[in-house]
């Protein structure tokens, strides 16, 4: 679970696609999750995975995204055997399977470049209701707190002399009840702390709120989102032709 979640967490780092407009890394997220949805064949698919990875070693982050799709390929797995049993056909369970990985693996693309201050500005420039915007941010940055709490709680357990692994499933389950109910009363204790915060600053006072930051789009970022919009259009339009006429 840490590696799934360590995926969308971000991290800063001096990239190239780091230094990007955030409007722009959510386009070419989106562009890369359109084409897992639309590419009908397994080399396609595999060469939109190839260029997720290519993009993520730009922005020097392939080791994260390779955890990532590490972790995902359990539940690919799953898909894969599921759609061989109800629908037999090796390259057909291959498919929806190499699509799943693309589909985490371009939204994770995004989380993990994209800083929770950036994306409060996309969804500001989106025009999402200040409060959603505000849960929703809030919500992606106690991420990796409420990880380490979840971590430094099971340590704290092991050392006691608990085991998670041993007995069956629903032992296993009840071992997990002294790392829940810490875990859970360490959250709501900080969302009380975080409403006091919030009151203090007199948050809701002021009806349009003014930011300290705002997004410009450079001639890079220009050039990087026609690139990839060029990119979409030509793949659409093979995909188009692929479909309509067989070829």
């Amino acid at each position: 679970m840490y590696w799934l979640s360590g995926g969308f967490v971000f991290r800063r780092v001096v990239s190239p696609f780091h230094r990007l407009d955030p409007r722009v890394k959510l386009l070419v997220s989106v562009e890369f999750f359109v084409l897992s949805l639309l590419v009908p064949t397994v080399p396609e698919i595999a060469l939109v995975l190839v260029a997720i990875l290519l993009v993520a070693g730009v922005a020097k982050s392939l080791r994260r995204i390779g955890r990532t799709m590490a972790f995902s390929s359990l539940f690919a797995v799953f898909i894969f055997v599921l759609n061989y049993l109800l629908v037999p056909g090796v390259l057909n369970a291959i498919l929806y399977s190499f699509r799943f990985l693309a589909i985490i693996s371009s939204t994770s693309l995004f989380f993990i470049t994209t800083s929770p201050d950036e994306l409060e500005q996309i969804m500001k420039w989106m025009r999402v209701p200040r409060d959603v915007v505000f849960a929703f941010v809030t919500a992606v940055r106690f991420i990796p707190v409420v990880m380490l709490d979840a971590f430094q709680i099971m340590d704290a357990q092991k050392s006691r002399g608990l085991e998670f692994e041993r007995g069956n499933l629903v032992r296993r389950v009840r071992n997990m009840v002294p790392i829940l109910i810490p875990l859970v009363v360490n959250s709501v204790i900080r969302s009380g702390e975080l409403a006091e915060a919030m009151e203090s600053r007199a948050y809701g006072s002021t009806p349009k709120p003014t930011s300290l930051y705002r997004m410009r789009t450079r001639w890079y970022d220009r050039a990087v989102a026609l690139a990839s919009l060029l990119l979409l259009f030509v793949v659409a339009l093979y995909i188009y032709h692929y479909v309509s006429f067989g070829v």
